[in-house]
């Protein structure tokens, strides 16, 4: 099974999984099965990957618990009935580092002991503003995501019922509290 990029594909959710996993797709792209659809993604720009550099900079430096990144993991979301399940992969992922969660790791893991993604907008920002907000299935207690269009940060909280119930947004420029285990404010001034 092949897939253009942001082209939609939908089908019987078994058959949707097994296609899925047996995706061939163009160096440099990656998929993803969001909400039974799979969504290929070209490769981020520049920009984008500056500002996962400021922020795990930021992160690895500063978090009152020490923290592993890994970019571009695969992760499965737990499964809410009548709902496809998720196969997704966050443009950053960060666990505590006595966890050594990523070590060992199948291509696609379960998330349990991430501690938060990141997500950076690009060429699908409405699915990282919305869609994505689906992180809360899988238990992982923070999203942190860079609006590059409304020039923001936000970071979302308290995730249950398939969705995170409190976020806090700041313009570029304005410091973002990350709760813990991260314990510290965020610089954003070098994403203006």
């Amino acid at each position: 099974m092949t897939a253009m990029p942001h082209e939609p594909v939908t089908q019987d959710a078994d058959v949707l999984l097994e296609g899925f996993l047996a995706l061939d797709t163009p160096e440099g792209f990656r998929a993803e099965l969001i909400e039974g659809e799979i969504v290929v993604t070209p490769p981020p720009d520049g920009d984008h990957e500056d500002c996962i550099s400021l922020i795990v900079t930021q992160v690895i430096k500063q978090a009152r618990t020490g923290m592993q990144f890994s970019g571009n993991k695969g992760l499965t979301l737990k499964n809410v009935p009548d709902s496809p399940r998720n196969h997704v992969i966050p443009d950053g992922a960060f666990a505590p580092r006595e966890l050594r969660l990523y070590r060992g790791a199948d291509p696609w893991m379960p998330c349990d002991g991430v501690a938060m993604v990141l997500e950076v907008t690009s060429t699908r920002a409405k699915a990282d503003r919305e869609t994505k907000r689906r992180y809360a299935r899988g238990g992982i207690p923070l999203y942190l995501l860079v609006d590059r269009d409304a020039s923001s940060l936000t970071v979302l909280t308290d995730p249950g019922r398939g969705d995170y119930r409190e976020q806090h947004t700041v313009p570029f420029g304005k410091p973002l509290p990350l709760p813990d285990p991260f314990g510290f404010d965020l610089e954003t001034a070098d994403f203006l």
